[in-house]
């Protein structure tokens, strides 16, 4: 590649940008749901607590994917890999338009869309940064990570506007989007720095990049995960984590629009909340980031869940008024996922840099199986309750115990132990 030879180990940056893209795609696709609650339940009278269903199931394999994508990765290629996942996540999108009952809102936008964009999660970006970058990952890490934050930023309040014409717009906007990242991946991301003639960023000349064993994939995720699970310190991440998810992308991201629109807000104006709350996560991840390479990770996690907790107990009490809301939007948009750079520090310190990755994996799958149980408990409480007063105190509740976990983490006396 000439590009390659022409930027040298500053390559990693053009690489990173269309990761960046990916990312963004896929937590515009995994946003879609929270937009299509009210829009669905007004042209089908379809239930909340089925349609929080769906979206649970597309939340759980989200997480669920991602260790054996890591494998997949490693084992045949990247780029192969992405560019299945993203056609699948397009067709998935594509055949969504047509669906009349709540099965085919699960099978597509839950189970398909789910598998697809699960492959292009936050594992991606430790796989991506673990193999690129020598120094400066909690930086990478950081940026690739605030994707999310910046999917939900440039996705949403399009996809809320789409839906007051026709909830068919989101869907199909979905649908183009990853359709349009397939040749970009295709001609800028290349397998592995020695296949453009370059070593990781920040790499000396004896610095070995990490692999996995030369196992099958599923072998590969199994077997990691059976000498992880006999550490405590892989409990405690995947506690905190589980936490992580139950109390973001689960309850705020899927319900934060339902819950405003309880309150009188419009759905235009609600998905403009989620937008500014995502870019303070922009600003906010990647601080975090980098503050993870200089700072205690296990103090960094207790500061951000102990606010977190905070803030989702006082927002239910609030007037929702513009005033208390753009608060929020700034207290809690700073903190939304800068969970991640500090997570995975300390999960390569753990682990090591060779199975760091799927390790990192399985503990976002934690992740995804907590934002699946508020999605649908969520869902659940505001069908039986008629409000969603319970769900955001017990997430709250949640975010404060996360806080306490996180200081209990010894990384390097499980490695030890390892």
């Amino acid at each position: 590649m000439l590009l390659a030879r022409r930027l040298g180990q500053n390559y990693a940056f053009v690489v990173v940008a269309v990761i960046f893209a990916c990312l963004l795609v896929s937590a515009g696709s995994r946003g879609a749901p929270g937009v299509l609650i009210l829009p669905l339940e007004e042209a089908f009278g379809w239930s909340r607590a089925h349609i929080s269903l769906g979206a649970a199931v597309g939340i759980f394999l989200y997480g669920l994917v991602g260790p054996f994508a890591v494998a997949l990765m490693d084992r045949f290629g990247l780029r192969r890999t992405l560019i299945g996942a993203l056609a699948l996540l397009s067709a998935a999108m594509l055949l969504s338009t047509q669906m009349s009952a709540p099965w085919h809102f699960m099978l597509t936008v839950g189970v398909m869309a789910g598998l697809a964009s699960g492959c292009m999660a936050v594992v991606l970006g430790a796989f991506v940064t673990n193999r690129w970058f020598a120094r400066h990952r909690g930086l990478a890490m950081g940026v690739l990570t605030s994707a999310t934050a910046t999917g939900t930023l440039i996705f949403v309040p399009g996809m809320a506007a789409l839906s007051s014409i026709d909830w068919r717009y989101v869907v199909l906007a979905v649908a183009v989007a990853p359709a349009l990242l397939i040749p970009l991946v295709y001609f800028f991301v290349p397998e592995r720095p020695a296949s453009v003639g370059l070593r990781r960023y920040g790499a000396t000349e004896d610095d070995a990049e990490p692999s996995l064993p030369p196992e099958g994939p599923l072998a590969a995720a199994l077997g990691v995960l059976g000498r992880a699970v006999r550490t405590r310190v892989f409990w405690y991440l995947f506690a905190t984590f589980f936490i992580c998810g139950f109390t973001t992308n689960g309850l705020v991201g899927t319900h934060l629009i339902a819950l405003c629109g309880d309150n009188g807000i419009p759905e235009v104006q609600a998905a403009g909340l989620l937008a500014a709350m995502g870019v303070f996560d922009l600003i906010g991840t990647t601080l975090s980031g980098w503050l993870t390479d200089r700072y205690d990770p296990r103090k960094l996690l207790f500061v951000y869940y102990g606010l977190r907790g905070l803030s989702l107990i006082y927002l239910p009490f609030s007037s929702f008024s513009f005033y208390e809301l753009s608060v929020f939007a700034v207290f809690y948009g700073l903190d939304w996922i800068a969970t991640v750079p500090p997570t995975l520090r300390l999960t390569n310190e753990a682990f090591g840099d060779r199975a760091g990755p799927l390790v990192f994996g399985w503990i976002v799958a934690g992740h995804q199986v907590g934002a699946a149980s508020a999605a649908f408990l969520a869902g659940y409480l505001r069908s039986v309750q008629g409000d969603y007063l319970m769900a955001f105190v017990i997430a709250g509740a949640t975010g404060i115990m996360a806080a306490v976990i996180a200081l209990m983490i010894r990384p390097r006396a499980a490695a030890v132990a390892a």
